[in-house]
């Protein structure tokens, strides 16, 4: 077995050597389980095959079908659908010694009975003696029945789908990532589930106009519950059947790479649903045969099924399940769900003080040696796709190289700038906005290891919380958003709302990552059709006529997001490394920095304007304004003027004007 000599962590995180030990254990650790990867199956790739073995394939050299199923402790398995008239017993299935069960059915026999689109279920006598129709782990389709509301598996065999973007790479989308984090089914206007079709026709255009260059979707993978938010999964290689088919789904993704957009699958490892008639849970009749027995496998926050990592089939099963969606369906990489909860036994339920945290009793060295092994997937299918974590704790080296002594993401979300947002504008008056604080929070990143920086959740929004569009103007949203009224809660809410956005995107990481429809400020929360709303659809959805609506001033928000990302991935702000901090004075509530040859000024003062204000330039010269938030086209006052020359007097310092409530980017001239 090779073995980490010095690791470059150790090197650059003076603060971890006292914990080389357990990095260099941690990295065997690795090195070890891909010795025994290559020396079993030839390499990772092979590893994670699983799924053209498993589940239900045309074998064109036997003349037929065959279904094989992972059920070690099972007693009988039998297949059964439309092709036998649902008879439960008619089909059993045979068993090897590895505990898989198969079963051939002969095309001269099945020709005209097992087809595309019919429906299957596997009828299992579990090791619990209790006999329950349940669906095949590795079905790639499931649909639900509009009458009884039951989920079966399908027979899935279309033509195969002719791609166009065979010259598509995602390479420089991830060097300037701007993501657009999108649902399917509550993408549109109207109050209903939205399709594949209907998101590549209406909204893919939008995403284009908007600038950003990275769709990341949630809820793909098939869960029986609309309203967990695409979360408690079910199917893992059956992309959701509320959206539309799974050659739909191709469709969308191969026009988003026509455009010019990578797409990034919200991918959930982390907990799995715990219904048995729908999922993986008690399979076998065993608890733990995906997962981890007793309350170990439980998440009583969640209330899912917690994998046990440390199995080899639970490892192939998700790792077979993450070369699936890039090799079937062409994303270009993974947002890894609930990854502190993966990586602690405790679920990140402690206090991180203390660096003693990340190497304790309390981590689960099973699961990151999966992420580990995840993300070398990942990048051997695709040396260019992306993978990013979220995850809450700082788990140091969570988005290094593995051969650095990490653990192999490309980028972590800043989980904790939300948060930051939602406390202040909950419990903070603005006067009492903490400059300090401010830069703390967006800067306290490690230096070598990338973030994506987000200003807001879709969990922030969810029924019980606000969006921030709402928190600044609350119900002012319903009656006074046209450029024909007066508020002055709507000019406080327009303003802080784009300078809020513009601090985060310059400031807090290396990528950014926006919730669709927050890009204008969309208004209340979102709250899935449930029996505590009668169902409703309501705020399942998207008001894009919002924006659409010169006169009103979602459309100014929506300009500012316009300008504020093509300046970003112009200036190729999140390639230039840390921002270098100018100026802060706590009292007048001014912050500026430079970040790549930019530099920003902002004034987060409620009331009180600055004439003359002097910034020290980090070099002598001339800077020209070449944006700020005031403009009227942003919903502003018209303050200032774009195109000004402000050049540096004898102490190098800049003398602005600096209207408060507002951002000036600068930029200095040749």
């Amino acid at each position: 077995m090779a073995e980490s000599n010095s690791l470059q962590i150790l090197e650059d995180e003076k603060w971890l050597q006292p914990y080389e030990a357990e990095l260099k254990s941690r990295n065997n650790r690795f090195l070890s389980a891909i010795d025994r990867i290559r020396g079993q199956y030839g390499d990772i790739l092979e590893y994670s095959a699983l799924h053209n073995y498993f589940g239900i394939h045309y074998e064109p050299w036997r003349k037929g079908w065959v279904y094989r199923e992972w059920a070690p402790n099972a007693k009988q398995l039998f297949l059964m659908g439309d092709f036998n008239h649902w008879d439960r017993y008619s089909h059993p299935l045979k068993k090897n010694k590895r505990g898989e069960w198969e079963i051939f059915l002969d095309e001269k026999e099945y020709a005209e009975r097992f087809v595309h689109g019919s429906k299957v279920k596997v009828h299992v006598i579990g090791a619990n003696d209790v006999a329950l129709d349940r669906i095949p782990a590795y079905i790639r389709r499931v649909v639900q029945d509009e009458k009884s509301h039951d989920f079966a598996g399908q027979v899935w065999n279309p033509k195969p789908f002719s791609w166009t973007d065979q010259k598509f790479s995602p390479k420089a989308n991830f060097e300037e990532p701007c993501i657009y984090e999108c649902h399917i089914g509550m993408a549109q206007e109207e109050p209903k589930v939205g399709t594949y079709k209907e998101f590549e026709e209406l909204i893919l255009p939008r995403i284009v106009e908007a600038g950003y260059n990275v769709i990341q979707m949630m809820a793909i993978m098939e869960h029986p519950y609309y309203g967990s938010f695409g979360y408690h999964v079910s199917n893992f290689f059956a992309p959701t059947s509320r959206f539309g088919t799974p050659e739909e789904l191709k469709s969308l993704i191969d026009k988003a790479h026509s455009l010019g957009i990578a797409v990034v699958m919200d991918i959930v490892h982390s907990h799995a649903v715990k219904n048995v008639n729908e999922g993986l849970n008690e399979f076998d009749g065993t608890p733990d045969q995906y997962f981890h027995p007793g309350e170990k496998g439980y998440h009583e926050g969640w209330d899912s099924k917690l994998f046990n990592y440390r199995k080899e089939e639970v490892q192939q099963f998700l790792l077979s399940n993450i070369r699936y969606w890039m090799e079937e369906f062409h994303f270009d990489g993974f947002r890894f769900d609930g990854v502190t909860s993966m990586i602690y036994e405790h679920h990140g339920h402690t206090s991180f003080g203390d660096a003693k945290a990340y190497f304790d009793e309390g981590v689960a060295e099973e699961t990151l040696l999966y992420l580990q092994l995840a993300n070398t997937l990942i990048h051997k299918i695709n040396p260019d796709a992306i993978s990013i974590a979220e995850e809450v704790s700082g788990m140091p080296g969570l988005s290094r190289s593995i051969e650095s002594g990490g653990i192999g993401f490309d980028f972590r979300l800043a989980m904790g700038i939300p948060d930051y947002w939602i406390k202040t504008l909950k419990h903070k008056q603005d006067e009492e906005w903490d400059m300090f604080e401010l830069w703390h929070e967006l800067t306290n990143r490690p230096k070598h290891e990338k973030s994506i920086a987000y200003a807001e959740s879709h969990d922030q929004a969810l029924v019980g919380d606000k969006s921030i569009a709402f928190w600044l103007m609350d119900a002012e949203m319903y009656s006074s958003m046209s450029v024909l009224q007066e508020s002055l809660a709507v000019d406080r809410g327009i303003a802080l709302h784009k300078l809020i956005r513009m601090i985060t995107i310059s400031l807090g990481g290396e990528g950014y990552l926006n919730f669709m429809g927050n890009e204008f400020g969309h208004p209340e929360w979102v709250d899935f059709p449930r029996e505590g709303n009668e169902w409703s659809y309501q705020y399942a959805r998207r008001q894009w006529t919002l924006a659409d609506t010169d006169h009103l001033r979602y459309s100014q928000l929506l300009a500012w997001d316009k300008e504020m990302i093509s300046l970003i991935k112009e200036k190729q702000i999140f390639e230039s490394g840390h921002a270098s901090q100018l100026y802060l004075d706590p009292d007048k509530k001014v912050l500026a920095y430079e970040r790549g040859d930019l530099i920003f000024v902002f004034s987060f003062h409620p009331t009180e304007s600055q004439v003359g204000f002097k910034v020290k330039a980090p070099a002598k010269g001339k800077y020209k304004l070449i944006l700020h938030s005031d403009e009227k086209v942003f919903g502003g006052f018209e303050r200032l003027e774009t195109g000004m020359l402000y050049p540096t007097n004898k102490d190098q310092e800049l003398e602005l004007y600096l209207p408060n409530r507002t951002v000036l980017i600068l930029k200095k001239t040749k």
